[in-house]
């Protein structure tokens, strides 16, 4: 019987020291187990006082986006050299941008088109935020007293968990014609978010946070998102908190968008509420998107459209994009730059009020450009 026993173990022994490991790469990991993706960080490339910074164009408009931020960044003497990255969707130059990225510590990024419904291609941009940890998205939706819109007055910060929910990527089809999607809510994030949304209503003076759910259908992954954002809130007396369905939160948007101070969802609820708000203010041209991890940064328009069908035709809005540089400049702690061009900004969209035609205006995208620049060489605050 011992010699049996001993002969069982042996085998045992022999066959975990023989089975084959794990194939899957660190991002296949990722989206595999829904879990917090831990990363380290290495030191962030800085050189005689210039930070270098990755470039990501994307599809679409951005590619003569970025050339426009490159443009208002050699007038303004913005101490920042670019490594300019062209992610192919069909092959692994993602793999070079992540590297850039973890080498430079911050990005600055236009959509990635994904260009496949084939499962086996996975969105660039959400491999980037998962890859990175870029748990938190926050969009600052603030209205412009230059341009006329569907509501005015509107100052609103937008927090977004930014790496699970609906866009875990976890879908099968357990029979034919049946497709199952995994919504992926955990303790964990849903706590990170919360606290971060606290802390920072907290250090900017923000009165008010409100949890957008939707816990009245889906009890338990909502209902966790719920509960924790509650138990977060009870540290922070001096906050009020407050919570709304997702579906009243669109319709509260639109009718009485200043009753919202600081607002925090869950993934999908994000992109959905993120658009509905910049619709209010004007559209997609105007507001920027900040990404934030333990480690990196990465800035972008706010609504992440690629703006495929007004490509090359000079009349995009450089708006979001600029704005989402001069978040990018405040990260970096080069506050005078960032000053300087989100002035000559104000004035070319308030004052001059030179709009493109998505804002009712005739202006072309390199007329805004231009009075822009023209206002940075005019300003008495130069670096």
């Amino acid at each position: 019987m011992a010699a049996r026993i001993i002969c069982r173990q042996n085998k045992l022994i022999k066959t975990l020291i023989c089975r084959p490991q794990s194939t899957m790469s660190a991002f296949e990991i990722q989206h595999k187990t829904p879990l917090i993706k831990k990363t380290e960080p290495i030191p962030v490339a800085l050189y005689g006082g210039r930070h270098a910074v990755t470039m990501l164009p994307g599809g679409g408009i951005g590619p003569e986006l970025m050339s426009y931020v490159r443009e208002v960044f050699k007038y303004a003497g913005a101490p920042v050299d670019f490594e300019v990255i062209d992610i192919d969707p069909s092959d692994e130059s993602i793999d070079y941008a992540l590297t850039s990225i973890k080498r430079n510590g911050v990005a600055i990024k236009g959509n990635i088109e994904t260009k496949s419904e084939n499962t086996e291609i996975i969105s660039r941009n959400v491999a980037i935020r998962n890859e990175l940890d870029l748990y938190i998205n926050i969009v600052h939706c603030k209205s412009f007293p230059g341009v006329h819109a569907r509501q005015s007055n509107i100052d609103l910060m937008i927090i977004r968990q930014n790496t699970e929910g609906e866009y875990a990527m976890l879908e099968h089809e357990s029979v034919y014609g049946v497709i199952e999607s995994m919504k992926v809510v955990t303790e964990s994030n849903s706590e990170r978010v919360a606290r971060y949304a606290f802390e920072f209503a907290k250090r900017n003076g923000r009165k008010k946070v409100t949890t957008i759910h939707k816990a009245n259908i889906m009890k338990l992954s909502d209902g966790l998102f719920l509960d924790t954002s509650k138990r977060i809130a009870l540290e922070y007396p001096e906050i009020e908190h407050n919570d709304m369905i997702i579906d009243n939160c669109c319709m509260q948007l639109v009718s009485n968008p200043h009753q919202f101070d600081v607002m925090m969802m869950t993934n999908l609820y994000g992109s959905i509420v993120s658009n509905v708000a910049c619709g209010l203010i004007g559209g997609a041209g105007l507001l920027s998107g900040r990404n934030y991890g333990d480690h990196y940064a990465i800035f972008e328009p706010g609504t992440r459209n690629t703006g495929t069908a007004i490509a090359g035709k000079n009349i995009a809005n450089p708006v979001a994009m600029l704005s989402a540089s001069v978040d990018m400049l405040e990260h970096l702690g080069h506050q005078q730059h960032a000053t300087l061009i989100r002035r000559a900004i104000e004035k070319t969209i308030c004052e001059d009020r030179i709009h493109t035609s998505d804002l009712g205006g005739t202006a072309k995208s390199t007329d805004v450009v231009q009075k822009v620049i023209d206002h940075i060489l005019e300003s008495d605050i130069r670096p």
